[in-house]
C-alpha cells in the first residue's frame, strides 16, 4: 500500500478546516514492479468475475494484452473495448468515445479497468460512473495527475467540462511499464505537476477574494507533490526507475489531494483554463491534439508572467477612486493586499519552470506547441469563462482590464 495514501487518510481525520472531506475509498495504491500481477490478484480477491479492459490500440499492446492474459490465467472472464481514434489519429474523451465504450460494456460487467493515460481514464471514469460500476486504474505512463481523482474532464459539444464522478477503487502502476513510457509523456506528467505553481496561487487568491472553499491540509499535500518534483528534477530527467517513481508518486499524491477535497481547485487554475481553451480550438479546427501536461507546462509560464504583471494592476484598481459597483471586491483586495502580493512574489519565476521542463525533455514555448499568437491572446482574454472560479485571471479580465 502506498505510504502517502495511509498518511493522508490519517491526516484527513484530524483536519478541522470546516470543509467537507471526501472519504478516500481507494482500497489499494501500488506503484511497483509487477503491479499488473497485483491487479489480477486484487480482482480475484474481490470476486470480480466479469472484467472489461478499456484501452486504445497502443496501451492495449503496452499493458492490456498482458493484463488480459493474466486475467485468463486466473479464470477471470474479460472483454476489451479499444477506443477508436478520430480523424487526427487522436483518442479524445468526448461523447463519441464515451458512447462507444458505453455500448461495448456488457450489462453483467463487475469492473472496468482503465489501461492507459489520462484520456482513457476520463472515458472509463465517466462510463463506469454512468453504469454504476467500479473501475480500477492501470496507468501506462506518468503523464497526468488525474488517475485517482473524482473529476472527469471531457469534451461535450465542443466544450471542455469537468464532471464530478468517482475515483477508482484501486490503482496499480507497474514500474516495468512506466519506465518505458515515451519521454514526451513523462515530460507532460512533469508539466502537469508544475502547473501547481500557479494553480495554488489561484486557489489561495480565490479563497481570500471570492470565499471559495479552502483546506490547508489539501494545500500542503499539493504543495508537497510540487516541491518533490522540483527538488528531484535531475533524477526525473534521467528517466531511471528512481526518477519515474518519484514523478508517479507525486502525480498520485496530487490526485489524492483532489479526491480528498472533492474538487480540482488545488491542481487546476488559470493555467488549466488556457490549456482547455487551446484543446477546444484544436478540436474545433480538426487539428492534432497536444498532450495535456505539455500544454499546462507552457501555460503555467504564461500565467506566471501575467500574474507578476497583473497583480499591481489589480491592486491599483482597488485603490482607484473611480466609482464601482464592486466596492466589496475592492475592499477585499485592499484588506489582503500584503498577502496577495506575497503570493505572487513567492511564486516560482517562469524561466525556472521553463528550465526544468527543458531538462526533463518537454516543449517549453507556445510556438513549439504550434499554438498561434492570436489563439494565445484570445485564450488569455476568454479562457477564464470556462470555469466559475475566482482566479487572478478572472478578476483582471472581468473588472480591471475592462
Amino acid at each position: 500500500m502506498n505510504k502517502s495514501f495511509i498518511k493522508f487518510s490519517n491526516q484527513a481525520k484530524q483536519c478541522h478546516c470546516g470543509n467537507r472531506h471526501y472519504e478516500l475509498t481507494i482500497d489499494r495504491v501500488e506503484i511497483k514492479k509487477g503491479a499488473l500481477e497485483d491487479a489480477v490478484s486484487y480482482v480475484i480477491s474481490k470476486q470480480l468475475h466479469h472484467v472489461v479492459i478499456v484501452a486504445d490500440e497502443i496501451t492495449y499492446k503496452v499493458a492490456g494484452e498482458k493484463l488480459q492474459s493474466l486475467l485468463e490465467a486466473g479464470t477471470i472472464h474479460s472483454t476489451v473495448s479499444i477506443v477508436r481514434v478520430d480523424d487526427q489519429n487522436d483518442v479524445v474523451a468526448n461523447e463519441t468515445s464515451i458512447g462507444q465504450v458505453l455500448l461495448e460494456v456488457p450489462k453483467q460487467t463487475d469492473v472496468l479497468l482503465a489501461v492507459g493515460s489520462g484520456t482513457i481514464h476520463d472515458i472509463t471514469r465517466m462510463v463506469s460512473y454512468k453504469m454504476d460500476k467500479p473501475f480500477i486504474s492501470v496507468p501506462t505512463a506518468p503523464s497526468v495527475d488525474g488517475f485517482n481523482s473524482m473529476g472527469a474532464p471531457v469534451v461535450i459539444n465542443g466544450v471542455k467540462t469537468t464532471f464530478q464522478t468517482h475515483a477508482p477503487i484501486a490503482v496499480f502502476a507497474d514500474m516495468n511499464i512506466l519506465v518505458q513510457a515515451p519521454r514526451d509523456m513523462i515530460a507532460a506528467g512533469f508539466g502537469d505537476v508544475l502547473g501547481k505553481v500557479t494553480s495554488l496561487v489561484d486557489w489561495r487568491f480565490g479563497h481570500i477574494i471570492g470565499d471559495e472553499p479552502f483546506c490547508p491540509l489539501v494545500y500542503r499535500m499539493t504543495e508537497d507533490a510540487l516541491h518533490t518534483c522540483i527538488n528531484n528534477v535531475e533524477r526525473i530527467s534521467t528517466l531511471t526507475e528512481e526518477g519515474i517513481k518519484i514523478l508517479m508518486e507525486a502525480l498520485i499524491n496530487s490526485g489524492l489531494a483532489m479526491l480528498l477535497f472533492g474538487r480540482s481547485h488545488p491542481a487546476s487554475g488559470a493555467e488549466h483554463h488556457l490549456s482547455h481553451y487551446w484543446e477546444m480550438e484544436l478540436l474545433r479546427t480538426n487539428r492534432k491534439q497536444i498532450l495535456h501536461g505539455a500544454k499546462v507546462g507552457v501555460s503555467t509560464q504564461i500565467i506566471a508572467d501575467l500574474y507578476k504583471e497583473f497583480v499591481f494592476a489589480i491592486v491599483d484598481y482597488a485603490k482607484g477612486n473611480k466609482e464601482s459597483t464592486n466596492q466589496s471586491l475592492k475592499n477585499k483586495v485592499l484588506e489582503n493586499e500584503v498577502e496577495i502580493t506575497n503570493l505572487i512574489g513567492q511564486m516560482i519565476d517562469s524561466h525556472q519552470v521553463k528550465e526544468m521542463i527543458d531538462l526533463v525533455g518537454g516543449k517549453t514555448t507556445y510556438e513549439e506547441l504550434a499554438i498561434e499568437q492570436p489563439l494565445l491572446e484570445e485564450s488569455v482574454k476568454e479562457a477564464h469563462n470556462l470555469r466559475e472560479r475566482f482566479t487572478l485571471l478572472y478578476i483582471y479580465n472581468k473588472y480591471v482590464r475592462s
